[in-house]
């Protein structure tokens, strides 16, 4: 008798879902943050100096740095702002969905140090001596050798202003700590007198610095055009001037006058700021970036729904519901962890669909075998979800220690996929796990599926007679293979694609991105078809020099320009402003430093090599070293593989290729635990094992079982993958490319590399070590 209350409990549950995920949804993607690849902005990374020799660069003075930045921003009025120290001594600044980047930038760039100095450079002499003022008040200390005599020490901290001149012209006021101080530095300079030099230049300036560096020379700069000149004013000096008011003079806007007091009111840097790398997205750019990825990433996920749905009919549609479900709690706890999202982020929450179906799909394959066997629906559903379980948690783990590496390496923007795919891994298990089997389960036991196989995608001829032992064969399309049989064919084909990829880095090389080799790239978006001679064309009318031009996107209107030089931020500063001129959209602009990629190539390999080393452990403890090594194997043949494809398709290999290498690490893994848990749950009904011909048997056996779990998840996953590589931004296009090849290519190495290993280096030892398992006595528990 079908219990109908639990239906209803099940319709119930399934309103209150959509419900909650109607009414919330639109709330809790407006409140995360997007990162700069969504909404436009920039990323730079410094690298903190001392100012002098005796300045020690500690937690403290970095600390002191990251307040007077935020300072300096907050007067941009800019909302999302992320300032972060990374140790020992580095400074990362992300400024997203701001209008002027330039300003921006070179807001934080300068140190805001004022220095009042002297016109005393080698050509100007006075009586053939340089320039000395001494003065008897030990309160100040000008460093008159350098031609310095006042400095912000001797400022009131927040007491600049925009105002006015007599005339109605702007300029900038300051406040003295003490007036006697000033008034004794204008006497000396006004006693320079009002004649000029032989340059030309008036002996009684004072010339005010902003940021002066060792080396600039006012009757150098003076002649430049005013908007490369380091000093903001040079006015004369004609007698004592007892006041506690500065004013700075000179041809300011009211909008340059505010900025320039907004910076003082910041206060100075108390370090200098190397850069080590930058990336800027324009608005345009990271609007056209998300809505693609949004609209690949809607594609994949129905893709996966429907073919769920076709495949393993009603249990499809419940898993459909619990990802639906999945998606939803990903983006609120992302937004409870006031997490950026990034376009990787995104892929790692489409690609974090496809992978949390594999639990759903481990569960229903075992359920349709233990109902083909002949078991009622009910001890069907129990045997499947407990026999599953701890494939799916072997499986995540092995995911999760690839992801945590990821981050712990990664950068910025990788961390950010990084995060999202520890989330994804975590909330699976509510959902896939047991929030599927909550939802499957009402239905079970109101007995509504009993006797209903097709509800499951099983026919009524496939199922066993139970009672005469009637054993189920393993088959995938109607067929059984021996894979074992050709083993030798895969190990060949394997062995020939590492010697043709290894051929191919060898000779040809990768064709690395600016991430590794230093330099700098620029993408400009166009308004209309654009080829590789426009784009050398308009560089030439700028008078530089590129390596490499690649023009791409869906209408040809983007083009990607290389530089083998890191681009100076005045030069990028014009390319922009060149470039949003001619086609109306400011391009991007990525710079890295040789610093900085040799780094991340060190990163890089740490991190495939912890992620093999922690998965060589857990894999030992929960299995065995065998086990572990061939496993190992089977995911470096992965990873090489990819390397070797884009030394043979020369596409670019940049930092996020590493990410999807590792996700990939990931990925095969648990596909390999998969077969390999089978591979033991076999051997454990077998007992024990003396011969070859007995391994292999098993061997085979457990790949056919494990088949068709393998070969629908690939393809879940591999339609998310596809569909970012597709429809996706044309910036993680390559990385799609990574993934798409990795999954196929780790699904090959599970069936026909890692499991056929293990079969030749465990049979080899089989004589003097043979597999026996013994089993444990009944403890008393339920047995289903």
């Amino acid at each position: 008798m079908v219990k109908r209350g639990r239906i209803v409990a099940f319709f119930l549950l399934l309103l209150l879902f959509i419900g909650t995920i109607g009414t919330t949804i639109q709330g809790v993607t407006k409140d995360i943050r997007l990162g700069l690849d969504l909404q436009g902005g920039f990323e730079i990374l410094y690298n903190v100096e001392p100012v002098d020799e005796d300045q020690v660069i500690n937690r403290e003075v970095l600390e002191a740095t990251v307040e007077t930045i935020y300072r300096r921003v907050d007067s941009l009025g800019i909302s999302e702002t992320n300032v972060t120290i990374e140790e020992p001594s580095r400074i990362r600044v992300q400024l997203a969905g701001i209008d002027d980047q330039q300003k921006a930038r070179e807001l934080l760039s300068t140190s805001a140090r004022l220095s009042f100095r002297t016109i005393d450079d080698e050509e100007i002499r006075i009586n053939d001596q340089p320039l000395k003022l001494d003065f008897d008040d030990e309160s100040n200390e000008p460093d008159t050798e350098e031609g310095e005599i006042f400095n912000a020490t001797n400022l009131v901290e927040g007491s600049a202003k925009q105002a006015f001149s007599e005339t109605n012209q702007p300029l900038v006021t300051l406040k003295v700590k003490d007036a006697s101080d000033f008034a004794n530095v204008t006497e000396k300079v006004a006693a320079l007198g009002k004649g000029t030099t032989s340059e030309g230049l008036r002996k009684n300036a004072m010339v005010i610095w902003l940021d002066y560096t060792e080396g600039d020379k006012y009757v150098e700069q003076v002649r430049m055009e005013p908007t490369e000149q380091d000093f903001v004013s040079a006015p004369s000096v004609n007698e004592r001037l007892m006041t506690q008011t500065v004013q700075i003079t000179g041809d300011f806007t009211i909008q340059e006058a505010k900025e320039l007091a907004d910076i003082l009111n910041a206060g100075s840097l108390p370090v200098n700021m190397e850069e080590l790398y930058s990336t800027s997205v324009g608005a345009q750019f990271g609007e056209q970036a998300m809505n693609k990825t949004i609209f690949a990433g809607a594609i994949g996920i129905a893709l996966i729904f429907l073919y769920m749905m076709m495949y393993y009919r009603f249990p499809g549609f419940i898993a459909s519901i619990t990802l639906s479900l999945y998606i939803f709690l990903i983006l609120v706890v992302f937004e409870l962890m006031n997490g950026v999202l990034t376009l990787p982020g995104i892929a790692a929450l489409v690609l974090g669909v496809g992978m949390a179906v594999d639990a759903n799909i481990i569960t229903y394959e075992r359920i349709k075998e233990e109902i083909k066997s002949g078991k009622s629906t009910m001890s069907a559903f129990k045997a499947g979800n407990s026999r599953s379980l701890a494939t799916i948690l072997d499986a995540n783990i092995t995911t999760l220690l690839a992801a945590i590496v990821l981050f712990s390496f990664g950068t910025s923007s990788v961390k950010g996929f990084a995060t999202m795919l520890i989330v994804s891994i975590l909330v699976s298990f509510i959902t896939a796990v047991y929030g599927s089997r909550l939802l499957l389960g009402i239905w079970v036991k109101s007995r509504f599926l009993n006797k209903r196989p097709g509800f499951f995608g099983v026919k009524k001829e496939d199922i066993k007679d139970i009672e005469k032992g009637e054993v189920v064969e393993a088959k995938v399309f109607g067929r059984e293979f021996d894979f074992v049989k050709h083993r030798k064919k895969f190990f060949a084909l394997s062995i020939a694609l590492v010697i043709l990829g290894g051929s191919f880095i060898a000779f040809k090389g990768l064709n690395l991105g600016i991430d590794f080799t230093s330099g700098s790239r620029v993408q400009i978006l166009a308004d209309q078809s654009i080829t590789t001679e426009d784009i050398n064309e308009h560089f030439d009318e700028l008078g530089i020099e590129t390596k490499k031009v690649v023009i791409s996107g869906d209408n040809k209107d983007i083009g990607v320009v290389r530089f083998d030089n890191v681009l100076e931020k005045d030069t990028i500063a014009k390319i922009k402003n060149y470039f949003k001129e001619e086609y109306g959209s400011e391009p991007n602009a990525s710079t890295v430093s040789p610093i900085v990629g040799q780094e991340l190539v060190k990163n890089a390999i740490y991190a495939v090599a912890i992620a093999s080393i922690g998965i060589i452990i857990y894999v030992t403890i929960r299995f065995e070293i065998y086990f572990a090594i061939t496993s190992i194997i089977a995911l470096l043949h992965d990873s090489f593989f990819i390397v070797a494809l884009f030394a043979i398709t020369g596409l670019e290999f940049d930092i996020t290729i590493i990410a999807a290498i590792l996700t990939i690490v990931g990925y095969s893994v648990n596909d390999t635990i998969v077969t390999f848990d089978r591979i033991r749950e076999n051997l454990k009904l077998k007992k024990r094992v003396k011969t070859f011909s007995e391994l292999a048997e098993i061997v085979n056996k457990s790949l056919m079982q494990t088949l068709a779990r393998s070969i629908n998840t690939v393809l879940t996953v591999v339609f998310a993958a596809l569909m970012l590589l597709i429809f996706g931004a044309t910036s993680i296009t390559n990385f799609s490319f990574a993934l798409v090849v990795g999954l196929i290519a780790g699904t090959y190495s599970s069936i026909f590399l890692a499991a056929q290993l293990w079969l030749v280096w465990r049979g080899s030892m089989l004589k003097r070590k043979p597999i026996q398992y013994v089993e444990k006595k009944n403890t008393g528990g339920p047995q289903v």
